[in-house]
């Protein structure tokens, strides 16, 4: 019997594993996992870690207060892709084996999102994707995450895209039709699920100083273009006297030793770690712009009203554009520079970014996620 003809018995809760290593994923998977776990009856589901970024992850699952089941602690000192590929296929593709689920569920694009949907179809399980049908059309940008998700593409069962362009990129790589389903994204579940509870927690700030919010990290922007992006943040400091620049660093060694030299000794910088998730909403909702390479925050910050530039030279993400929310600027020095002055100093045109309509969906993308689920 393949993969996909593979039938839950009568009455039986439909088993689910879900497949999580990095920050992104524990985010948009923890409102499915939640979710699940209060109809027992309809679901058993089984939580499994990989480790991929180790700290980042468990900063992630806390707040949720979701201990996985399974914990593969894969992560070691600045390791390469193919061990964290390797030892990700090896340990979920036993896990996968032992536990037998109807459903294997990842999401994005990572290595473990690879990893954990191949090795579910060396078992013939079927594998459900969340946040399908990303696409740039170019396999360097952002790298390795554009081939990670087509490959993954492969070897799904059940495609679950955010948006209707993404749905479309699915049918035109010949995806069949009713192996998909719009849902919205799940990253705005799990923002709505903990925005109130942070903002109750969180202290007072400064509200005289506009703050920018930075995050960068991604590996296409390491080395020189990460310099460049510094470069226009020391020189939007130097023009604006009242902005400050908030910047959670990554913990990758490559973005530190670029950022530390370059924004360290800036009295208008703040470096910090990678922040909680809540703490992480609250700096997204204090902020006055944001500038990132992140997925995430181009679906997130939206709901916030805040206006997002974009810190690569393409994304699989267009429809934030489209709907005003986010401008792709690239990393050129000039050009982050000529875009933040423009919000900066245009209040018709932040009016405008920050007005938008978020385009990812209302809060509801896991129960739907679920439905689908359980009927298959």
């Amino acid at each position: 019997m393949g993969a996909e003809e593979k039938a839950t018995p009568t009455g039986a809760p439909v088993k689910l594993m879900v497949v999580l290593g990095t920050r992104p994923e524990a985010i948009k998977l923890a409102p499915v996992i939640l979710k699940a776990r209060e109809r027992p009856a309809r679901f058993e589901t089984v939580v499994v870690a990989t480790g991929q970024h180790r700290q980042m992850l468990d900063q992630i699952l806390g707040p949720f207060e979701i201990r996985p089941d399974v914990d593969l602690d894969i992560m070691r000192s600045d390791q390469s892709l193919c061990h964290v590929t390797t030892a990700a296929l090896d340990g979920l593709y036993r896990t996968i084996g032992e536990h037998r689920p109807d459903w294997l569920v990842v999401q994005g694009d990572t290595s473990t999102t690879f990893a954990g949907a191949l090795a579910a179809f060396y078992h013939r399980v079927r594998v459900a994707h969340v946040e399908a049908g990303l696409r740039t059309f170019d396999r360097q940008q952002p790298w390795p995450e554009e081939a990670n998700r087509c490959l993954t593409a492969q070897v799904t069962d059940l495609h679950f895209p955010p948006t209707e362009r993404a749905r479309q990129n699915l049918l035109r790589e010949g995806i069949p039709e009713d192996r998909i389903q719009v849902t919205g994204n799940t990253a705005i579940d799990a923002l709505l699920l903990s925005l109130d509870r942070a903002r109750d927690r969180g202290e007072r700030v400064d509200s005289t100083r506009r703050t920018i919010l930075l995050t960068a990290h991604r590996r296409e922007n390491h080395g020189a273009p990460m310099e460049s992006i510094c470069r226009a943040v020391l020189r939007l400091l130097e023009t604006f006297p009242d902005i400050g620049v908030v910047y959670p660093v990554h913990l990758s060694p490559r973005v530190r030793q670029t950022v530390f030299p370059m924004l360290g000794d800036h009295p208008r910088v703040e470096l910090v770690d990678p922040m909680d998730y809540e703490p992480f909403l609250l700096a997204m909702d204090r902020a006055h712009l944001i500038l990132t390479d992140s997925g995430g925050v181009q679906e997130e910050a939206p709901s916030l009203g805040k206006p997002v530039l974009v810190l690569r030279e393409t994304t699989e993400r267009p429809e934030a554009a489209e709907a005003g929310v986010a401008r792709v600027v690239g990393t050129e020095e000039d050009d982050i520079v000529r875009e933040v002055e423009r919000l900066l100093r245009d209040e018709a045109e932040y009016e405008r970014m920050s007005a938008a309509v978020n385009p990812y969906g209302d809060g509801k993308a896991s129960e739907r996620i679920l439905e689908a689920l359980s009927l298959r």
